[in-house]
């Protein structure tokens, strides 16, 4: 008897996610499969959702719209940060800064333009307002 993906299953597969148009974003196809405890925040809870009750053996491809995935740009995000207030280290317009919070927790955000005085910092995640296809191969379950 073959065991169902279950919302607390411990899953081996190869996962693929790539935007509409087929561009690969991260795939383990042509490497090792990824073990994923479910529930555990390894994986988005909407693409969790999707693989419940998947048979081993399986191979399935969902489309998700943004607010399914990543959520949708959300402009109050995008915030401009003075130079003072950055690392020292050079600083170039569509790379990922790292920043501390006050709580010491870290979160990256995207240079989408740097002058002398300031940066524009683009919070969102890198794939908000972006539909995705997310294709799951089911290897084993536990």
């Amino acid at each position: 008897m073959s065991q169902t993906v279950q919302a607390n299953s411990l899953v081996t597969l190869h996962y693929r996610i790539s935007l509409p148009n087929g561009q690969p974003l991260i795939s383990t196809f042509n490497a090792t499969p990824a073990t994923l405890q479910l529930g555990a925040g390894e994986m988005l809870p909407a693409m969790e959702q999707l693989m419940i009750g998947l048979e081993p053996g399986t191979h399935h491809v969902f489309e998700l719209e943004a607010e399914q995935a990543f959520g949708p740009h959300r402009a109050e995000l995008i915030e401009r940060v003075k130079r003072e207030h950055m690392p020292d280290e050079e600083i170039e317009a569509m790379s990922i800064m790292e920043f501390t919070a006050p709580d010491g927790s870290r979160y990256s955000g995207l240079v989408r333009e740097i002058d002398e005085q300031s940066a524009l910092i683009d919070f969102n995640h890198p794939l908000a307002g972006k539909s995705i296809r997310f294709e799951v191969e089911v290897i084993g379950v536990s």
